[in-house]
This record gives C-alpha cells, structure tokens and sequence, in this order.
C-alpha cells in the first residue's frame, strides 16, 4: 500500500508527525518532512535511519510558503500521493484570559494551515485521479471543554471544512480522513499545558503515540472517511450528539480537567 508512495508530513518535527514519517518509511514509503524548526526537522529525520526521505522548512502560516514548498516537492518527486496535515498546537486558556492573537494564531495555524496545505496539493492529486488527504483534527473538534475555546473552535473549522470538502472529492480516486485523536502523550502539551497539571489529571487517559500512528496508517489503507480515538471518546461523541444535555450534566467533572 505505501510503497514507494510520496507522502507529504506536516508538523513533522516532533510528535505523531516525526513517529508518522518514520513508520512509512520503515513501510516503504518517501516521507517528506516539514516544520518551522530545520534542526528539529533534521533529528526527526536522522530516527529514518537512512531510508529515503526529504526535509522542508515551512511555516503553514504563511500561504506563500505553503505554495512554493509544495510545488518544490512535485517537482523533485513528480507527485504527492499522501497528504498529512498535522501541524498545529493549542494553548489551554480560560477565554476571558486569553489573548485574541493566540486565538487567531491557533486558527491560522491549526484551520487555516490545513487549507493551505490542501489548496497547494489537491489539483495536482486532482489531475492524477488520486491521493489521500489526512487531516488530523481533534476530539476537541466534537467537544468542547473548558478552556479550550479557542484550540476547539479551530479543530472545529478543521472537521467542517473536511467534511464539506469529502463531499466535493467523491467519485474523484481522491480520498480524505478526518483523525479525531483525544489526548496523546507528546510534546504539544509543552505548550498547551505548561504547568503540567492538566497532564497529570488526565494520564491515565492519554493515547501513546504509536497507537495513534498506527491506527492513522490503518484509516489510509482501508479510506477510513474519519476516526476517533480512543473507542471510550467515540461513544462519549454519540451519546454527545444523541443526548448532549445529559452528556454535559454527565461528563463536566471529567472533561474539565483543564
């Protein structure tokens, strides 16, 4: 499946996107690695191991950038058959302290960056009749909790523009998934969580990097259109969408960790 495939990483520094890029490598795919941070960039890519690989300093900030980057990749490797956006980061905040430039940096990064990204990418798979989008989103895209109103609000915009945008891509050999993870034990809480606390509240819930990895892999083999995790935070969606006044009667003790 990921043979020789072009797969195209953001947010490829650290996290899920550096464990990502490693284990297409090791399946037998070219990952393409990009980030901000070129020495983070370049630790993630010595973990490769020497196997195929290209590394791009970007800023999914900046729609210039974005643009120019990827057609630099179409043009050294001829196409993009994998696109994973997974660049982003939140700042756990209550709104009434929360500065509006990191509510509008969060949405510029973590919304905007995923347009980008895709906009630059998607005529070429357009034109070659193929391709997999990956977005990765966040169950704060379906619940929201305390002091998360603007990392969800952002995560939000991601799963409605995925999903609109699966409807314009049906029937093209274009296909889109929409990963939902809950918390995963990485760095984004360096930032997000400075203090710590809300990691300790919520350990013993966090996902391991590599059960996301690999159920992010697993989505693409078989054209998952979108997958939440854990299979505990899937149920807590339904009975959300199902019954959402008894879900927050229920769940506000255990999702308000923050």
């Amino acid at each position: 499946m990921f043979s020789g495939k072009i797969a195209v990483i953001t947010g490829a520094s650290s996290g899920i996107g550096a464990m990502m890029a490693k284990q297409l490598a090791l399946r037998g795919a070219t990952p393409v690695l990009m980030a901000r941070s070129e020495d983070k960039l370049r630790e993630a890519a010595d973990g490769l191991e020497g196997k195929p690989h290209a590394v791009y300093v970007l800023d999914v900030a900046s729609t210039e950038q974005v643009m120019a980057t990827m057609e630099q990749v179409i043009e050294r490797f001829g196409r993009i058959d994998i696109l994973i956006n997974s660049a982003g980061y939140g700042v756990f905040q209550s709104f009434i302290d929360a500065d509006i430039l990191e509510i509008h940096s969060m949405m510029d990064v973590n919304y905007m960056g995923t347009v980008r990204c895709t906009k630059a990418v998607l005529p070429h798979m357009l034109r070659a009749q193929s391709g997999h989008i990956v977005n990765v989103a966040s169950m704060a895209g379906k619940i929201g909790t305390a002091k998360s109103s603007g990392y969800a609000a952002a995560k939000h915009a991601v799963l409605g523009f995925t999903n609109s945008l699966r409807q314009e891509l049906a029937g093209t050999g274009v296909h889109l998934t929409a990963i939902n993870p809950g918390p995963i034990d990485t760095p984004f809480f360096d930032r997000a969580d400075p203090t710590g606390n809300y990691v300790k509240n919520i350990r013993w819930f966090m996902l391991k990097p590599e059960q996301v990895v690999n159920k992010v892999l697993w989505a693409i083999e078989r054209r998952v259109p979108e997958l939440n995790l854990p299979y505990t935070a899937h149920l807590g969606v339904k009975l959300f969408q199902l019954f959402p006044g008894v879900f927050n009667k229920l769940a506000h003790k255990v999702l308000n960790k923050k």
